[in-house]
């Protein structure tokens, strides 16, 4: 007997990432081939678009004709719209009211820990309501958070980007010499440092950027850190640290301050800036001038530094989702797996979301060197491959 055709709605949510909706494009090409799919629903802002809406404010995906498809897949930012909301109870209610309605039978969220949370969440009810649904979460975050994954697509091209901002920063604060020879960049990554620690992918020599690494795994003393930025700049003239924008000190909040700046629905806190106030030490220290990068979303959208890498595994990973949902899976998230041997290839399973929503996948102690303030050289094996094509080698005139 054939099965009845059901419909299917994506959601995007979370800090928007370079490839978001390659997975995005990826979900409506592999739904598109599929008899068992009807109409390809998105909704506006994640969870958001499917509380309190009309049914026709949801926009039909079906019919998006390959060129658009092909732009939106190659555009930055989520072209669905996201959402920082905490689901309540009620709102999950809704949300299945809603698919129910519209004869979802396959949910697809993009997005990171806070989203796989709201995925659990929605496939939970649905068991208990007996309600014929797929949830399926596809993985999404520059900081390389979710646990269950080798990594996360987004994360190389974000990497891509700092590795790039450190290279051209250290021998910006080289040329300059002593007007501005120390730089501290600030770059994201909440709770763990995979994003900082990858401005050293371009590092080939010893004297070139970054010098010190501020990551959230490692509290920071700031007489020690202070001295490693001197350390630097005494022996090269120049000096450049990457810091996690939630760098830690020995007792917490650098600074001694408990008060966050922010803090967000989902209970994340976000304190003043760690960069500003570890480079005014290392400015009265010194004595010379020491500058303040903070590239912010610039990091996460720059569509010039999107690793090849990244945007295939990304459309992969939505493509897998689709193929996992049809085949029954629901409450899980596709797993990027690195593949066995010497050269880099990635596979796609899956983790369930009961072990990914709310956790964080900080770096392990193999890629940490805590007594310097860096990362290992396993560390740069482990990213070098997402990033894409070689990063640029630049010469010097010595």
């Amino acid at each position: 007997m054939p099965i009845s055709p059901k419909n299917a709605v994506v959601l995007q949510s979370g800090g928007s990432t370079p490839v978001i909706n390659r997975s995005l494009a990826g979900v409506v090409a592999e739904a598109h081939s599929s008899d068992r799919i009807d109409r390809i629903y998105g909704a506006r802002r994640g969870i958001e678009g499917l509380i309190d809406v009309g049914l026709d404010s949801l926009p039909d995906l079906t019919g998006l004709s390959a060129p658009l498809l092909r732009r939106i897949a190659r555009t930055p930012g989520a072209a669905l719209g996201s959402t920082r909301k905490k689901a309540s109870d009620q709102d999950i209610e809704t949300a299945l009211a809603t698919m129910r309605r519209l004869n979802i039978g396959y949910c697809f969220l993009i997005g990171g820990n806070d989203s796989a949370e709201t995925g659990h969440a929605l496939a939970e009810a649905a068991t208990t309501k007996g309600l014929d649904l797929a949830v399926m979460h596809i993985p999404k975050t520059i900081d390389n958070d979710l646990v269950g994954t080798d990594h996360c697509p987004g994360y190389g091209s974000a990497a891509r980007f700092v590795a790039l901002a450190a290279m051209g920063a250290g021998r910006d604060a080289e040329a300059m010499g002593d007007a501005s020879p120390i730089a501290f960049i600030e770059v994201m990554g909440r709770d763990a440092g995979w994003l900082p620690a990858a401005a050293v992918l371009g590092k080939r020599e010893e004297r070139d950027a970054p010098h010190v690494l501020g990551l959230p795994e490692v509290p920071v003393d700031e007489t020690q850190f202070t001295d490693a930025v001197e350390a630097a700049y005494r022996r090269w003239g120049f000096a450049v640290a990457v810091v996690s924008e939630n760098t830690r000190g020995l007792n917490g909040v650098l600074g001694g301050d408990a008060t966050p700046d922010r803090v967000d629905p989902f209970g994340h806190p976000y304190f003043p800036s760690p960069a500003t106030y570890l480079a005014s030490i290392a400015e009265k220290r010194l004595g010379v001038r020491v500058r303040v990068e903070k590239p912010g979303t610039i990091q996460r959208s720059m569509a010039a530094c999107i690793s090849s890498v990244d945007a295939n595994e990304a459309e992969q990973a939505g493509k897998a989702a689709v193929r996992y949902a049809l085949g029954g899976h629901t409450d899980e998230m596709v797993a990027l797996q690195r593949a066995e041997g010497r050269a880099y290839g990635c596979e796609y399973g899956l983790a369930p979301l009961s072990q990914v929503a709310g956790a964080v996948k900080a770096l392990p102690p193999e890629f940490l060197d805590e007594a310097n303030y860096f990362v290992t050289g396993a560390f740069a094996d482990y990213a070098r491959p997402l990033i894409g094509a070689p990063l640029p080698r630049f010469g010097r005139i010595d």
